[in-house]
């Protein structure tokens, strides 16, 4: 299989230029053209749109599509009509605005389908690693990696100084805590701790404009109030959904929107001036791109917004998670691809995990034991997070560390283990060069902060670190049989309860949940049932001399969704909090996440990612 690979020619990052409003878009060295036809920034703007409501209903045949109502945006010459489709929710008339929706209609019918030809490539990939092809360094884009001269951009206002990033959802209570909480960055997660419930779009869009202009406040069910502290707060990064992902509530066309455009578009739209004006800019973090020309694609995306509204080339700022087995392979050329746009790459520990999975998950040798023993210490995690310093700091970029998953609690000898394995990690991620570290709880801030205090003292980065001891193949990118370790049972019945506590969890629209002391996201749960597919495809062995069989998981599930009912009380009896009568809405969700489990981990098909069948069947 080949991928062309990019224009040869060495990168130039020139100063930011500010773009002509009626000139056409110019893309960098696209691999397909980007829109389908030459319309210039200016020409779109001028185009008008007249809304209109109306309520339909739906046939059975439109089962992807939510009831409720929809709002038309239709527009002159023939371009593309926008609908909004779904319940009435808070802020929509604020969001959902026809100027907005007229930027979305842009973004998705110029880059939609090289979105959908990318994601075909992804299969095809796929299936050629299942049956047995390897991974290697592209020899198409080796002049990228040979040429010493390029560099990305300096730092953005902002991001000078990553020491500590605070990763969570776009709640309005967690927006003020991660702002507040001496974290130098939050991740706005629009993503793997989100779910995509229609209310969830919308209320993230309006808590991340809110808190912008530092115009957010929270009263919590007691009374009690949060707002903002005066002085310096954390940088507002967003991640979008990846590419993978669609906004069934939103279609252009007929056609569901790509979500990472929406979550993109929605945020760009109403917040890329006004952060600018404040002396930041619009950053992002874009997730489980699996190649330079995803990456690629995103860069025409923030090339075409920045020409919409006038903005100079380079507003936009953008890190890399490295967050697949196939990305790792070319984290040079993401770099080189996103141009003046690029701010940085961040190992993504638990996606990482997870791709190693998914891509070899028919392949014996590339079993992996309980997931407590995949630590970042073993030796292709160690290989990957190593080139990834190398690969930043040869090209002036910040390397981020993973997420620490553990949160604080209110026993303290239990915190004294946790601070000291949190203490140990990023030590480690430190020691290795790293720039900063993500953690997932504000109580963990001011612990990681003292570490990287230590190394980096009033230093903003050690970028100086070049790193030009590591040396890493291909070879030690895929040695996953090397990692120690065993399948247990108490590993399988974890995974189990992981996994259906949090697809309970995220269809009540949780996406960031605190289950057994460790915060789990979409990352962590996708680790857990797809362990336990590929332990049951190949018949691996417990430690116990008992073979993980579909029969196994079954009645573990049984075991553990009985567990969860009875935390959400009998139909007429006391709920777990002691309320009259259960949560029947919790026993409800009980049930549908031990089905969705059955579907995802023990299906004789794999689905690439949970999320997609619980977002298409689960969420109106």
């Amino acid at each position: 299989m080949t991928i062309a690979g990019p224009t040869t020619h060495s990168l130039a990052v020139a100063p930011p230029r500010r773009a002509a409003a009626a000139s056409p878009l110019h893309v960098v060295a696209p691999s397909v053209p980007s829109a389908p036809s030459p319309a210039s920034a200016q020409s779109a703007r001028e185009m008008s749109s007249s809304p209109r409501h109306v309520m339909t209903s739906h046939g059975e045949d439109d089962i992807s599509a939510p009831r409720g109502w929809r709002f038309h945006t239709a527009r002159a010459g023939g371009a593309p009509a926008v609908e909004v489709v779904g319940p009435a929710v808070p802020g929509a008339a604020e969001i959902l605005t026809p100027a907005a929706l007229k930027f979305l209609a842009e973004l998705h019918t110029r880059f939609a389908p090289r979105r959908a030809d990318l994601l075909a490539e992804r299969q095809r990939r796929r299936r050629a690693l299942a049956d047995g092809a390897t991974l290697d360094f592209r020899a198409e884009t080796a002049h990228i990696r040979r040429d010493p001269s390029w560099q990305v951009p300096p730092p953005a206002p902002g991001l000078e100084d990553r020491r500590v990033e605070i990763t969570g959802p776009t709640e309005r209570k967690m927006t003020i805590n991660a702002l507040n909480s001496g974290a130098k960055v939050w991740l706005a997660d629009l993503e793997d701790a989100n779910t995509p419930h229609f209310a969830n779009v919308v209320d993230g869009q309006v808590n991340l404009r809110d808190a912008i202009r530092r115009d957010i406040t929270f009263t919590g069910p007691t009374g009690k109030r949060y707002a903002l502290r005066d002085g310096e707060l954390a940088t507002i990064v967003v991640r979008p959904r990846g590419w993978h992902l669609t906004e069934k509530h939103l279609r252009v066309d007929g056609q569901v929107m790509v979500g990472g455009l929406v979550d993109f578009g929605l945020y760009f739209f109403h917040n890329a001036k006004e952060l600018l004006r404040r002396g930041a800019g619009p950053y992002f973090y874009l997730a489980k791109l699996e190649n330079h020309l995803e990456a690629r694609l995103w860069n025409d995306v923030f090339a075409f917004a920045e020409d919409y509204l006038g903005l100079e080339r380079g507003a936009i700022r953008a890190t890399v998670l490295i967050e697949t087995i196939t990305a790792a392979f070319e984290m040079e050329e993401i770099l080189y691809e996103l141009r003046e746009h690029s701010a940085g790459l961040n190992a993504g520990r638990w996606d990482y995990i997870f791709s190693v999975i998914k891509n070899f998950r028919t392949r014996p040798e590339f079993v992996l034991p309980d997931r407590a023993d995949v630590t970042m210490t073993v030796p292709f995690m160690r290989a990957y997070t190593e080139l990834l310093v190398r690969t930043c700091h040869r090209r002036g970029a910040h390397a981020i560390g993973g997420m620490s998953a553990f949160i604080p609690s209110k026993d303290p000898e239990r915190d004294a283990v946790v601070f000291a394995k949190v203490r140990e990690d990023k030590s480690r991620e430190a020691a290795a060069g790293f720039d900063g570290s993500w953690v997932a709880h504000p109580g963990m801030v001011g612990a990681v902060a003292d570490v990287f205090d230590a190394t980096l003292g009033f230093m903003p980065h050690q970028m100086g670190r070049k790193r030009d001891d590591v040396r890493v193949g291909a070879a030690e990118l895929l040695d996953v049989a090397a990692t120690p370790g065993a399948v247990t049972a108490e590993g399988l019945r974890t995974n189990v309860a992981v996994a259906l506590r949090y697809l309970e969890a995220w269809l009540e629209g949780r996406g960031a949940v605190g289950i057994f002391g460790l915060m789990e996201d979409a990352a962590t749960a996708e680790i857990s049932r797809s362990q336990v597919w590929q332990w049951i495809h190949h018949g691996t062995a417990l430690a116990d001399g008992r073979t993980v069989t579909r029969e196994l998981v079954e009645k573990i599930l049984s075991e553990e969704t009985a567990i969860l009912l009875g935390e959400a009380g009998e139909p007429d009896g006391p709920g777990e909090l002691g309320e009259t009568g259960a949560d029947g809405g919790r026993r409800a969700r009980i049930t549908q996440a031990a089905e969705l489990f059955t579907e995802v981990a023990l299906g004789e098909e794999y689905p690439t990612f949970l999320t997609v069948p619980a977002y298409a069947n689960r969420v109106d």
